[in-house]
């Protein structure tokens, strides 16, 4: 029988944590812009410097997480979290909005980057990030179904991500502490190189790209939805709740799916038609067309994230180029704001979405390559043999084993051991016969 899975609950606890600022940074951007003396293209540079000072704290601690203990890095992200996003919240002193948003952005980042290594050490990382994304989603439906309903000051989100940080921290204790290791040790981790560094490379600069294209369109949503398909804010929040609700199930269709499919195709295919939606979402000028758009896109977001997300982890079972590629997303998230306000400023809603569609379509074709190079491919027949022995595929197809089965080339070069056999002498005959037919039943004699 098949031992039962345990969820890791505190991990996907951590991960919806660091992950909250992201799925917030509408109602974030849109309420600093209202809230407070800022212009539009201000209030998405504070979003943006909030996901770069998480990015940071990425790419600083990847390597860290380790010898430092997940449960100390754990507990100071989820403490500056609640610091940063606190005072923010608590103020509205511009320069000290700024700060607590930066200071919360980093212990944001720290506690992504605790998640993201532990998950790429599970048994199941796929399963993981799936909870960890289905969890986010959900919390973030309830607080842009909440939010509009409380008024309009702009520290509203920033309390919610305090107060998430602040409930998640308890479970940090079933986490891991760290370990003192020799000095040999240490010299071996630093050692240690990065496996796959070409694919990890590839992957992180278009994930990079990815979330860029992504977050543009997030960052300027409710100002589309607003000002261009006309409608108001609660009902904006509701089109949001919904959206994310619409998440969730894909969500589960992923998890659901699993390795099923590959990787190849729900990232390839996943990101073709999110750069659709995109398209459709930035055009709208109905609400119908924008909820559309919007919903679409919240639904196949996720699926194809947390592909990825599987993609980063089964490329180091250490972890460390899950962290990097989910720093390199955190870059392209945090110039997302910015970006779209950027483009929407000089080509307009339409044109920044034509752009940021055909931008996907071109990371695509890189990400998926990855996927196919790094998940295996076919083996014909003759490709790959076993040293002194018959072709791999050869042997599947003969015994009847499915393709997908059939290991890679490293998998295969094992090390041959020649076991010594004591096999019977091979009696001596001391004279022969004639050469001629023998009777079934005769038996030589002494003298044959």
């Amino acid at each position: 029988m098949f031992a039962p899975r345990t969820t890791p609950w505190p991990l996907v606890a951590l991960f919806t944590a660091g992950y909250l600022p992201p799925y917030l940074l509408p109602t974030t951007v849109g309420r600093l812009d209202t809230g407070l003396p800022l212009t539009a293209t201000q209030a998405g540079a504070v979003g943006s410097a909030l996901l770069l000072s998480s990015a940071t704290a990425g790419f600083l601690l990847a390597s860290r997480v380790q010898r430092t203990g997940a449960r100390t890095l754990a507990r100071l992200g989820l403490v500056l979290a609640v610091v940063g996003y606190g005072s923010a919240a608590l103020t509205t002193a511009v320069p000290a909005v700024v700060a607590g948003a930066v200071l919360g952005g980093f212990g944001s980042g720290t506690a992504t980057t605790v998640a993201a290594t532990r998950i790429a050490a599970e048994r199941d990382p796929h399963r993981a990030s799936t909870l960890g994304l289905l969890t986010v989603s959900a919390l973030a439906g309830a607080v842009y179904l909440t939010v509009p309903h409380l008024g309009r000051a702009h520290g509203l989100p920033l309390a919610a991500i305090a107060l998430t940080a602040l409930a998640v921290y308890p479970l940090t204790g079933r986490l891991p502490g760290g370990t003192a290791a020799s000095p040999a040790a240490h010299a071996t981790d630093h050692a240690t190189p990065l496996p796959r560094r070409r694919s990890g490379l590839v992957l992180a600069a278009t994930v990079l790209c990815w979330s860029l294209a992504q977050n543009s369109l997030w960052g300027v949503s409710g100002r589309i939805g607003l000002t261009q398909a006309g409608l108001g804010d609660a009902t904006l929040g509701v089109v949001f709740a919904v959206a994310l609700g619409a998440g969730l199930v894909g969500v589960l269709v992923a998890g659901a799916l699993g390795p099923r499919l590959g990787r190849a195709m729900p990232i390839g295919a996943g990101t073709v038609l999110i750069a659709g939606c995109i398209a459709v979402s930035a055009s709208a000028t109905t609400p119908t067309a924008f909820a559309t758009g919007e919903i679409a896109w919240n639904t196949l977001y996720p699926v194809v994230l947390s592909y990825l997300i599987g993609l980063a982890a089964s490329l180091d079972p250490r972890g460390r180029w899950a962290v990097l590629v989910g720093s390199a997303s955190s870059l392209g998230t945090a110039a997302g704001p910015l970006t779209g306000s950027a483009l929407s400023a000089q080509a307009g809603y339409a044109g920044m979405g034509l752009v940021l569609g055909a931008g996907l379509l071109l990371v695509a074709v890189p990400m998926t390559a990855v996927a196919l190079h790094t998940g295996g491919r076919p083996l014909l027949p003759g490709t790959i043999r076993r040293r002194g022995g018959t072709p791999a595929a050869l042997v599947a197809a003969a015994t009847g084993t499915p393709s997908g089965a059939v290991p890679e080339v490293g998998a295969l070069e094992q090390p041959v051991v020649e076991i010594d056999v004591e096999a019977p002498a091979v009696p001596v005959q001391r004279a022969y016969d004639t050469a001629g037919p023998r009777q079934a039943a005769a038996t030589p004699g002494p003298g044959a």
